[in-house]
């Protein structure tokens, strides 16, 4: 793995810099750059942006890079952004502000760390109400609840276990899409 430098900044200094389609993100007042995502990430991605799209009560999905402003030191760019209407984030001109009702992050072998430590934290100090971490290689997804200040996690399921989600007013979810298309994909041959 490369070594990143670790640049520190504000978020004002944050949104000064030009827009990219680069994944970008202040944590914790540091500046981290991520490569593209590998194809496992993104066509998971895809199908739960289906799903979700389909399962979703009022509000707006976003998927990533969006900015997500959580505080002076913290603008995250979650993979999958659920606003709920009449919820906490607010969707302005250029970014979300606020925690949303749900986020959900697709594990990838440079986030994998960071998604389950410092994503993790950051997300439940804000009270975001629903953590997914998505594992598209081993095919499980873990869900976190917020709850009295912390998140308690609700379970962990694979394809063909379906599980209720709070954030989507307690309908049931199955990942069995999203994995049957995530796994085991490889390209045509030609």
């Amino acid at each position: 793995m490369i070594a990143q430098d670790k640049t520190r900044m504000t978020a004002a200094e944050f949104f000064d810099l030009p827009e990219t389609n680069t994944p970008t993100e202040l944590i914790d007042g540091i500046l981290i750059i991520s490569p593209a995502h590998i194809p496992t990430h993104q066509r998971a991605g895809g199908q739960l942006l289906i799903l979700l799209k389909n399962s979703m009560p009022n509000g707006e999905l976003f998927i990533g890079p969006i900015d997500l402003y959580l505080d002076n030191d913290n603008v995250p760019q979650p993979d999958i952004v659920w606003v709920a209407e009449g919820g906490r984030c607010r969707v302005t001109e250029k970014r979300l502000e606020g925690p949303p009702a749900l986020i959900v992050e697709i594990l990838s072998p440079g986030s994998a760390r960071r998604d389950r430590d410092a994503k993790f934290a950051l997300y439940e100090r804000h009270g975001v109400s629903e953590y997914w971490i998505v594992d598209a290689e081993a095919e499980f997804v873990e869900v976190y609840r917020h709850e009295h200040g912390r998140y308690v996690r609700q379970g962990i399921y694979g394809a063909g276990e379906p599980f209720e989600s709070a954030a989507l007013g307690g309908k049931p979810v199955d990942m069995a899409r999203v994995f049957e298309t995530s796994a085991g994909a490889s390209p045509q041959a030609e």
